[in-house]
């Protein structure tokens, strides 16, 4: 029985096989993903894991988001969230024709003041709020970067584009990320930045982690430390190239590279020593917490949920690490109690999640999944449960 209608992602699943005219069997042969996991996912019996519909999308070349039902547009008009992307979309399009005579920038420090506020707003994940200001800060920031050309005003324009690849990241506009990341590049190379330069690396390979090209997303990783060597040296650069390491062990924890997933956090645990907790440092949440928060991702990725769940319970939690970050973790170690059958803290762990972070957590797709596999076990569920399906509106 499916687990929570018709619209889930066995069910999508199964929609594009059968639009490309393939069996079960066929697409089990294509994607090296067991028969007996293909019918179950089908079925709505097992939840999708990241690299199994990655593996699935690739056979099936579609996107990932086609299969995960990204966008989920209905529950973001419900938030009405889905009416702030047209002006993200439209601000990111105006990028290379000069200055707006019809927008008077802030001043300077304002707009350097409001572009750290929106980050910060992202972190403490209010993502509506920081969609909703984002539009004029890009058309402010674009105006004031034409008309006085320098590095501090596309360093500004960049910090906005990032924002932008933030927020359409969170709400599943995967289209919009890449333009954002495009537009983000385009705006450091005229700052000639290359700690920004490695930033975008990063970030353009978590976008091909999602997509499940994990080849290029190393590439990118690669690409982004040797952008990293041209910037002075020193504490930013030194978090940068951690938070670079961390992004290269989750890439290889997905392909189930063990050894190399291990090496990048041994790297990535040295760099944290050194920077101690950097959590502000181009907002990337690095530091020792989140160096142990990629461990216990890595080992979920690697399939190794009760050694998943058991660093989870030994991490030791910085003081100021975001809020974003905190629930993302929670929804990572609700998958892997999941997946050993402890369904009541697989459920605690989400319903943390969602205190921590709602706007976040509603459009997870890991958060998504992790539902449906608990529904398959919904008669040991308590009465909450049901409630959180409400919420979550599937």
């Amino acid at each position: 029985m499916a687990p929570y209608g018709e619209e889930h992602t066995g069910y999508r699943i199964a929609r594009a096989r059968k639009a490309r005219r393939l069996t079960q069997r066929e697409l089990s042969d294509l994607s090296h993903v067991s028969y007996s996991t293909l019918t179950k996912v089908e079925q709505g019996a097992m939840p999708a894991s990241p690299s199994v519909t990655g593996a699935l999308a690739r056979a099936l070349s579609v996107p990932v988001t086609e299969l995960t039902g990204q966008p989920y547009l209905d529950e973001l008009k419900l938030d009405q969230l889905d009416g702030l992307i047209q002006p993200i979309r439209e601000a990111l399009n105006v990028y290379d024709l000069g200055p707006d005579p019809d927008v008077l920038p802030r001043s300077t420090e304002e707009l350097e003041a409001q572009a750290d506020e929106l980050c910060a707003m992202i972190r403490a994940t209010d993502i509506k709020k920081a969609a909703a200001l984002l539009s004029s800060l890009i058309f402010e920031a674009t105006t004031t970067a034409h008309t006085s050309p320098s590095a501090r005003h596309w360093r500004l324009l960049a910090s906005a584009y990032r924002t932008a690849y933030d927020v359409t990241t969170k709400l599943g506009y995967s289209d919009l990320c890449a333009v954002a990341l495009d537009r983000m590049d385009w705006a450091a190379q005229r700052a000639s930045d290359p700690v920004i330069g490695g930033l975008r690396q990063y970030l353009r390979a978590l976008a091909y982690l999602r997509a499940s090209d994990y080849r290029t997303g190393k590439r990118l990783i690669q690409l982004g430390r040797s952008t990293l060597e041209q910037a002075e040296a020193g504490r930013v650069r030194d978090v940068v190239t951690g938070q670079l390491h961390l992004g290269a062990a989750v890439l290889a924890g997905r392909d189930k590279d063990e050894d190399a997933a291990e090496g990048h956090l041994g790297e990535a645990y040295r760099i944290a020593e050194r920077t101690g907790p950097a959590e502000r440092v181009h907002w990337l949440s690095f530091g020792p917490t989140n160096v142990q928060a990629h461990r216990v991702s890595v080992l979920a990725e690697l399939d190794k949920y009760p050694e998943a769940v058991d660093a989870a319970g030994r991490m030791t939690m910085a003081a100021e690490w975001p809020l974003s970050r905190l629930a993302h973790h929670h929804a990572e170690v609700a998958w892997a109690q999941m997946w050993m059958g402890d369904t009541a803290g697989a459920f605690r762990s989400l319903q943390t999640a969602r205190r921590i972070a709602p706007q976040q957590t509603r459009y997870h797709p890991v958060v998504r999944e992790t539902y449906s596999g608990l529904e398959a076990a919904r008669r040991r569920m308590p009465e909450t449960f049901s409630n959180f399906a409400s919420w979550l509106r599937v």
